[in-house]
């Protein structure tokens, strides 16, 4: 075998490699060619951007582990993801710590940990003349406030410059009604749940 035939096979390799890393396969789909790619999930704070994070990341569970509010779960392809149905993230560095492969990782304490933000929608009970201010009550920032109004009931008004995207304000929610959106992406919701 020459030199540059083993490059290329080395090359193809590692494609091949990362592909296999990317993607969650089940036995059947394998042997039918059938590869999915990993569903996208939120990710703990601080991970690198997604296919960063997918290349370094080894599905140790050593950041599921340390995670104090246990809301970081083995999500899809047995890679980490937050769960915010389990509760809130309070952002205490834990889960960055054991990271070996740096896949999640805080160059500064004031670096932001995501952006993500709360979004109410129109499933929300007080939008719908119904009393409920169960995700105000929950938000440790007040980034969620209501506003009285003649005639009717408190309509929920959020500040996003004082939300953090903790997550805790979801779980509470008894219609769902609240999801968490990309700061730096108005179009992009992500998932807030992980199905298991």
């Amino acid at each position: 075998m020459s030199v540059i035939e083993a490059g290329a096979l080395i090359q193809l390799v590692n494609q091949l490699e990362k592909f296999v890393n990317s993607a969650s396969m089940s036995r059947r789909g394998f042997l039918r060619g059938r590869v999915n790619p990993v569903a996208p999930a939120q990710r703990p704070p601080w991970a690198q951007e997604e296919a960063r994070f997918l290349e370094l990341c080894t599905r140790c569970n050593a950041c599921i582990e340390a995670c104090p509010t246990h809301i970081l779960v083995r999500a899809e392809g047995g890679y980490p993801a937050v769960d915010f149905a389990a509760g809130e993230c309070t952002f205490c560095a834990e889960c960055v710590s054991p990271c070996a492969p740096k896949a999640l990782h805080r160059e500064h304490a004031d670096s932001a940990p995501w952006g993500l933000r709360a979004a109410i929608g129109d499933a929300c009970l007080a939008r719908q003349g119904v009393e409920c201010r169960v995700c105000g009550e929950s938000c440790p920032t007040s980034a969620i406030r209501f506003r009285p109004r003649l005639g009717g009931v408190a309509l929920p008004a959020l500040t996003l410059d004082a939300c953090n995207g903790c997550g805790a304000c979801f779980a509470p929610c008894p219609t769902r009604a609240i999801t968490l959106q990309s700061a730096w992406s108005e179009a992009t919701t992500v998932p807030t749940e992980v199905k298991q």
